[in-house]
C-alpha cells in the first residue's frame, strides 16, 4: 500500500494533506471515546503495541512491488479487533512514520498519502462493526462470515485509496490502469489470507480468556458494548 514518491506530488499534495487532517481529526475523537471508557494506562499500551505490530509487520511480513505500489500484511482488523480502533489508528501513523523516518526516508514526501490509505480504511471498519455486530456480543464470538466482510471493507479500503492516488497524482491512461490492476490482483493474496489471520488470532485470544493480562486488549474483544 506504500504510494512511491513522484505519484502524487506538486500543487496535488494539497488534498492528501486535507484528507490526512480529517482522517487525524477522526482519530482524536475515537482516543477521547476510548479514553472514556478505558483508563489511560490501558490505552497507552494497546498504543505501544499495535505501534510495534505495525513496525514490525512492515518490515518482517513478507511485501513486495505490485503495479503502482506495494503490497503489505498490515493486519489492520487485527489490530482493530484485538486493540480498538483508537490504538489501532495512532499504532499505524505511528508505526508509518517510525518505519519511513528510519528505514526508508525517501518514503516521507508520501506519509500523508499513505497514512490516508491505512486510516480511512480502518473507520470504515469501525462504522462497520458499530453497525452490525450486535453490541452484547464479543470479539472472540465472532463468526468468520463476521470477520471475513470486516477484513473485505479494510483491504477493500486500502486497494480503492491507492487506486485513487494513482489516477489522482497519474491520469486515467492505459500505464495507470495497468499498474492499479497488477496491485489490485496481488492484493487478492491479503484478502484471502488476513480473514484467517484474525480467525486464528481470536480463537487463541478465546483460549487465553481467563490469563490474559487486563488492560492489554479492548474490553470488546472478551465483553459486550
Amino acid at each position: 500500500m506504500h504510494i512511491e514518491p513522484g505519484v502524487v506530488d506538486g500543487a496535488k499534495m494539497v488534498l492528501a494533506y486535507g484528507t490526512a487532517a480529517g482522517a487525524a481529526g477522526y482519530s482524536a475523537k475515537l482516543v477521547m471515546g476510548d479514553l472514556a471508557r478505558s483508563n489511560i494506562a490501558s490505552f497507552a499500551a494497546r498504543t505501544v503495541l499495535a505501534t510495534v505490530g505495525v513496525f514490525a509487520f512492515f518490515e518482517i511480513l513478507p511485501h513486495f512491488p505490485a503495479g503502482i505500489s506495494e503490497v503489505h500484511f498490515i493486519l489492520g482488523t487485527t489490530l482493530f479487533l484485538l486493540l480498538g480502533a483508537a490504538p489501532a489508528a495512532l499504532g499505524l501513523a505511528l508505526g508509518l512514520l517510525i518505519q519511513g523516518a528510519l528505514l526508508s526516508p525517501t518514503d516521507l514526501p508520501m506519509f500523508f498519502v499513505n497514512l490516508t490509505t491505512v486510516l480511512v480504511p480502518l473507520f470504515a471498519v469501525d462504522a462497520l462493526a458499530r453497525r452490525y455486530i450486535p453490541r452484547d456480543r464479543a470479539y472472540v464470538d465472532l463468526a468468520y462470515s463476521d470477520v471475513l466482510k470486516m477484513s473485505a471493507v479494510y483491504q477493500g479500503g486500502v486497494v480503492a485509496w491507492v487506486a485513487f492516488w494513482a489516477f489522482y497524482g497519474q491520469g486515467a491512461g492505459a500505464e495507470t490502469f495497468a499498474a492499479v490492476g497488477a496491485f489490485g490482483a496481488a492484493y487478492m493474496l491479503v484478502v484471502l489470507i488476513e480473514p484467517l489471520a484474525d480467525l486464528a488470532v481470536l480463537a487463541a485470544a478465546k483460549k487465553l480468556r481467563r490469563t490474559s493480562p487486563g488492560g492489554l486488549f479492548t474490553p470488546r474483544l472478551y465483553a459486550g458494548a
